[in-house]
């Protein structure tokens, strides 16, 4: 399906909405202020003055109000290993997945899957998506919401409890990974079906065959169609977004997380935060801090010697 889009004036926007006024249908996605159905096209546009034209009659419609714009494709600079994608792919109908919170000692880890389709990809953009890494805490925050709102989604989260239970059985933290990224798809395939994605990308901490290796317990595992690729949330917005909903879910639990112990836990595995570690420990005890970080972690040890 042809997805075009244009940037247009003021102006041109009262023009659209007059011509294509008979054709009005209510779309109350977040940053559209005008959309129209054809008989073989779909017309939406967003407060950024961005206008979108979708289906058969895509080119013809958008001939009328201005010169076509490429669609987004990822910078040639991006030097990503993985899998090769097909051309396009940042245009396809995507189920994105990522993960965050592994190199933290303190809080969980949270994984989220995310469905964009074609038709979602320029919202997506215009509720502000862009590679996480690029993006501050509380802005991640003030967007997940209408990200969640719009997206087909499925958000994971492994407290430090139950992450350093299974630590303790054996379960290296890629094994960990690898059950949460199936599990997170497996829920999203099952929320938006009938409909399935062109592809799925699963931004890569394992190569394809370690990857199924830690899921070879499972009973079922997400297969078809699926590619690996670093960089993944720069690849396709449907993993920036994933990026996001992961970060934003990891953030709630670690204000969860502080407010418990009683101080504003940090992020990351500095020294910093071995001193903190050690703070707690010495006045919280040595359960209380284990229930709240990732115990096998070499932090542990770095505190235990300061406490």
């Amino acid at each position: 399906m042809a997805n075009i889009v244009l940037s247009i004036s003021t102006n041109i926007q009262k023009e659209v909405m007059a011509y294509y006024g008979p054709h009005f249908i209510e779309r109350k996605a977040p940053g559209v202020i005008f959309a129209a159905k054809l008989p073989d096209t779909a017309i939406t546009m967003y407060k950024s003055g961005k206008l979108m034209f979708q289906g058969g009659g895509a080119e013809r419609e958008a001939a009328r109000w201005g010169t076509i714009e490429k669609a987004a494709t990822p910078p040639s600079s991006i030097v990503a290993k993985g899998d090769v994608l097909p051309n396009n792919f940042a245009t396809m109908s995507v189920l994105g997945s990522d993960e965050t919170g592994t190199g933290d000692y303190f809080g969980p880890i949270t994984v989220a899957a995310v469905y964009v389709p074609t038709s979602k990809i320029e919202l997506i953009n215009e509720l502000g998506v862009k590679d996480s890494k690029m993006l501050t805490d509380d802005y991640m925050r003030k967007i997940a919401p209408d990200l969640r709102s719009a997206c087909v989604h499925s958000v994971l989260v492994l407290r430090n409890e139950k992450y350093n239970n299974l630590q303790a059985k054996g379960y290296s933290q890629g094994k960990m990974k690898a059950m949460m990224h199936n599990k997170a798809l497996q829920n999203t395939l099952s929320k938006m079906a009938p409909e399935k994605p062109e592809f799925i990308l699963i931004d890569q901490f394992a190569e394809r065959g370690v990857y199924y290796n830690y899921l070879k317990s499972e009973r079922e595992l997400v297969q078809e169609n699926v590619y690996f690729s670093t960089k993944a949330e720069q690849l396709h917005v449907a993993v920036a977004t994933a990026s996001i909903l992961a970060r934003a879910a990891f953030l709630k639990e670690m204000d969860r997380l502080s407010d418990i112990a009683g101080l504003t836990l940090m992020k990351g595995a500095s020294n910093k935060v071995d001193v903190q570690a050690a703070r707690i420990w010495r006045n919280q005890g040595e359960e209380f801090l284990r229930s709240i970080t990732k115990w096998h972690f070499a932090n542990t040890d770095k505190a235990r010697k300061m406490k």
